[in-house]
């Protein structure tokens, strides 16, 4: 099977697919890590007239038939976090309903979950003082807590431009974990992934940040079940792993470097808190189950040329991977269209598509070759006229 691909230079290659889909032979094995894969929203098209100008609406039987395909290959799933577009689509009023459908649904179905808490109802500015931004926190933790759901303690925009130095974060952040009802995940999201969250913990430099959330866990360490680190670097992530209490979770959000940081060393590992999770789940899934069998070595074999594919989606700007992770859930059946909130898909170019399809193939993470094909032959006939 062969398709005609577009390259930067204008040119186009045959790409000869390799049509090898990977994926666990049966329900795969429990895992050895905690692994929750960040899962994305289906919108309904025809719904939202006006994607540049209002909410969304939700296609909700496809948005929690892919969270229950997550929990069929062992995953649990994070919720109405930044790859379900908070802040750059999906709004509070829609995460809301998120959270209160996908808790009750993953309680129907026996699934695993946890969902963002953050600030996104208050629009950052001058005129936000901390009150009202720990006043946003606590109202959507209200929300979560309601429903019986675990709480991410997700990195806060408002909180970014009114904290004045490292005891704002460490005083505001100690007094939310106070008052949740069971152990948190924090959020680290680098600026990468957020311009807007640029100096987080109240430093530009990452070693001084790093100092400020290793202060906050070590004095709140009952409170905090574990931190997710995005920072696309995987030196800040060990060393803020060797530093943190016994039975303090360090989850990977490096999506360059997830798997060494999961396989893990003499030292320790990571478990993970991952966006590529959610188009790469089969093969995560079959890989992880090598791990927990101590099959380190197969588990790499399986993971690592992800890593390539996990490149290309989450490359600069990084906060456009969202437009990766959908078309795969396309190309791969789990929708019928590819549409976005905020009709972000138009974030990234043909040629990006291509390669993503391309490194799909290699790794294996194109589920059904067939129907990934066809539909991207009709994705490029679209978008730049392409046939064949």
């Amino acid at each position: 099977m062969q398709i005609h691909l577009p390259q930067a230079d204008g040119s186009t290659r045959v790409h000869a697919l390799q049509a090898r889909p990977i994926g666990p032979a049966d329900r795969p094995a429990r895992f050895n890590r905690s692994v929750y894969a960040a899962a994305h929203v289906v919108i309904d098209p025809l719904a939202s007239a006006d994607p540049w100008d209002a909410s969304p609406t939700l296609d909700w039987d496809a948005t929690l038939a892919f969270r229950e395909h997550l929990y069929g290959l062992g995953f649990r799933v994070a919720e109405a976090m930044d790859t379900a577009q908070r802040g750059m689509g999906v709004d509070w009023p829609v995460a809301r309903e998120l959270i209160r459908r996908s808790v009750r649904h993953a309680r129907s179905v026996g699934g695993e979950l946890a969902c963002g808490v953050g600030t996104d109802q208050l629009a950052p500015g001058p005129q936000v003082g901390l009150a009202q931004v720990e006043a946003a926190y606590r109202e959507q933790l209200d929300v979560v807590q309601a429903e019986g759901g675990q709480v991410i303690l997700m990195a806060s925009r408002a909180l970014a431009q009114a904290a004045r130095g490292a005891d704002d974060y460490h005083a505001l952040y100690g007094r939310i974990l106070q008052d949740c009802a069971q152990p948190v995940v924090l959020h680290w999201l680098g600026p990468m992934f957020d311009p807007a969250l640029a100096g987080y913990w109240g430093s530009a430099d990452l070693a001084t940040a790093l100092d400020t959330v290793a202060r906050l866990i070590a004095d709140h360490a009952a409170k905090v079940e574990g931190i997710k680190v995005s920072l696309l670097e995987a030196r800040w992530e060990l060393e803020l792993r060797r530093r943190l209490p016994p039975g303090v979770k360090m989850y990977t959000g490096d999506d360059f470097n997830y798997a060494e940081l999961i396989a893990g060393d003499g030292a320790g590992h990571s478990h993970g808190l991952l966006g590529i999770f959610d188009p790469i789940a089969p093969v995560a899934a079959a890989a992880l189950a090598e791990l927990a069998a101590g099959r380190t070595q197969e588990f790499r074999r399986l993971l690592d040329p992800t890593v390539a594919l996990s490149r290309e989606i989450f490359r600069a700007p990084t906060r456009h991977y969202k437009a990766g992770v959908v078309f795969l859930a396309w190309l791969n059946g789990h929708q019928k269209h590819f549409s976005m909130a905020a009709g972000l898909q138009s974030a990234r170019g043909v040629v990006h598509y291509a390669r993503v399809f391309a490194l799909a193939d290699a790794c294996g993470a194109l589920s059904n070759p067939d129907l990934a094909t066809a539909r991207m032959r009709q994705f490029l006939s679209v978008h730049c006229g392409m046939d064949g």
